[in-house]
């Protein structure tokens, strides 16, 4: 009779945790359908929010999406869209212009800034080389950058009108 009983008793425990994990995956289920619910919820706010929106638009403002004949092409359409300068307009915007290879006026330097001495205020290139040197171990490319400082004044001094450059 005792194994009878044992033999009923783990049946009966094989039985509720079948059940229990039953319940557990109907309640896993049941918290999915919720979340669900709540983004079919929020979705269907959403899309009524926006049709007010619309309805909105449409009564109060009067705005229309973008159509593709609305978009220029390029600065110069931009540019025709605009007005003729009238009297008393500020000068229009001009840009520095810098020299390139082979144009006149350009010195040897290629457009670095020159290294100044803050205690006397002279040029390092016109400073006098260290006694030995002689001038023979200098680096070439230091004489490239020198040589393009001193160009940097004459090459950034001329100001061209940025619609003349344009064309």
């Amino acid at each position: 009779m005792l194994l009878v009983c044992g033999a009923l008793t783990i049946g009966l425990t094989l039985r509720v945790n079948a059940v229990k994990s039953q319940v557990h995956d109907a309640e896993k289920r049941i918290v999915w359908v919720q979340q669900d619910i709540n983004f079919l919820e929020t979705e269907f706010q959403t899309r009524s929010n926006q049709q007010a929106l619309k309805e909105l638009n449409e009564v109060e403002f009067g705005y229309k999406a973008p159509t593709a004949a609305q978009y220029i092409e390029g600065e110069r359409q931009l540019a025709a869209l605009g007005m003729p300068v009238g009297p008393g307009a500020p000068a229009p915007i001009r840009y520095a212009n810098a020299e390139t290879a082979g144009e006149e006026g350009q010195s040897d330097n290629g457009g670095l800034l020159a290294m100044v001495s803050p205690v006397s205020g002279a040029n390092a290139a016109a400073q006098p080389e260290a006694k030995g040197t002689g001038g023979r171990n200098r680096d070439p490319e230091r004489d490239q950058m020198a040589r393009d400082a001193a160009a940097l004044g004459s090459r950034l001094a001329r100001i061209e009108v940025a619609e003349a450059a344009q064309q």
